[in-house]
């Protein structure tokens, strides 16, 4: 399956912009997932966003609320995305700092930066490979997904890897839980032995000599089920096998239909007269609603 662009824009050097794509560096498709199935009947368990007095509601008609001071204050998912970030287009280059110089804890999530097209090949190669020679990472922030991040970038193999990182207040400080460990030297004999074995275990970082046991386990587990014919199985409804992989905590595809059914059920008839404030606004936002819900 082809890689999907999370976010296309342009990356920007001083006066030299890019145009480049970011795509996911990690993928979950060979976890094991599960659904929930209610024993009895063996059909699936669903989620739906219900309101406590009126049950399932519409998902247009909800929006973000704050709460703060035992009420919420409510905020429409439009007035969210017309909040005008230069991050949303442009991820701009604005710091380089040596490549160990980031503790660890502050990364987050990888991804892969490629040029958009032949035209941004060049000076995508050129920045990589001054990266590569200054042994520098660069810092910048981008907006992705409703959220403004601090991301580093470093070289990767023939391209360049992007890294969003943790801002300062989202790291917890350590030292309540280290407070109670008693800063005294260790023991010579104790770290001598310690040292030997770590010296004897060292060797080349290689990622593919390590597995994960545990979904091998749960795999053959399943394998093993399948094969047993007193196994306890429920058969699926067509929607379930065609409602894709996960625990969903919001059933999506059902959400999706509903929307479309009302689409066709409105027809060339009279569209939901718009607020006063969505109404200003251009005509590229108007799906913006559907978006953030």
């Amino acid at each position: 399956m082809a890689s999907r662009a999370l976010w296309k824009g342009q990356m920007r050097l001083s006066l030299v912009s890019i145009a480049v794509e970011l795509h996911s560096a990690t993928s979950r498709s060979s976890s094991v997932s599960f659904r929930q199935i209610h024993q009895p009947s063996g059909k699936r368990v669903r989620y739906e966003k219900v309101v406590e007095g009126i049950g399932p509601v519409d998902a247009d008609d909800i929006v973000k609320g704050y709460e703060q001071n035992g009420e919420y204050i409510l905020i429409d998912p439009e007035e969210v995305d017309a909040i005008k970030l230069e991050t949303k287009r442009t991820f701009e280059l604005v710091q380089f700092v040596g490549s160990c110089e980031i503790p660890p804890i502050y990364y987050d999530k990888p991804y892969y930066i490629v040029p958009a097209d032949d035209l941004a090949e060049e000076a995508y190669r050129v920045i990589r490979d001054a990266l590569r020679r200054s042994e520098k990472t660069a810092l910048g922030q981008l907006t992705m997904r409703g959220k403004e991040y601090l991301a580093a970038v470093r070289p990767c193999g023939d391209g360049l890897l992007l890294e969003t990182l943790h801002y300062a207040d989202e790291i917890r400080n350590a030292d309540p839980l280290f407070s109670s460990i008693e800063d005294e030297a260790s023991d010579d004999d104790l770290l001598d032995v310690a040292t030997s074995l770590i010296e004897r275990k060292t060797a080349p970082f290689k990622a593919e000599h390590f597995h994960d046991h545990y979904r091998e386990a749960l795999t053959e587990l399943l394998k093993a089920k399948q094969k047993n014919r007193k196994t306890p199985r429920a058969r699926a409804d067509e929607k379930d096998r065609d409602a894709g992989s996960g625990d969903n905590v919001v059933d999506l595809m059902s959400a999706l239909k509903k929307s479309l059914d009302g689409t066709k059920k409105s027809g060339s008839g009279a569209k939901r007269p718009a607020s006063k404030s969505s109404a200003a606004k251009s005509p590229a936002k108007s799906t913006s609603r559907k978006k953030a819900s």
